[in-house]
């Protein structure tokens, strides 16, 4: 489950960086997370698989679910790392053109 969860994000992820890469979102870092999260989990499953045969496709609904959020919250702390990223980096000079407007340096 963690492995489909990661598989969609990053196929997600990729069709909007392919459409919007002159943007400037740093959505490549985005994609590279996804897909770096996603290749991990398959050597997980290829491990796992080797280890436990055929009940490998067979799990619990305990398990499912407990993959499920795993995939859930590896895509969201993906998600905060490229948001951390995106501020920092400020492509859109938004945080620059706010320290700088007028309406604030008149408060002061």
């Amino acid at each position: 489950m963690t492995l489909l969860i990661t598989v969609i994000a990053a196929v997600a992820a990729t069709v909007v960086w392919y459409l919007n890469s002159d943007k400037g979102y740093q959505l490549d870092k985005l994609c590279l997370m996804y897909w770096g999260a996603s290749l991990m989990w398959l050597c997980d499953a290829v491990a796992e698989y080797i280890e436990l045969g055929s009940e490998y496709f067979s799990p619990s609904s305990e398990d499912m679910l407990n993959d499920a959020f795993l995939g859930i919250c590896a895509v969201t702390l993906g998600m905060v790392i490229w948001l951390i990223i995106l501020i920092i980096k400020d492509p859109k000079r938004v945080f620059a053109r706010t320290k700088t407007s007028p309406a604030l340096t008149e408060e002061k």
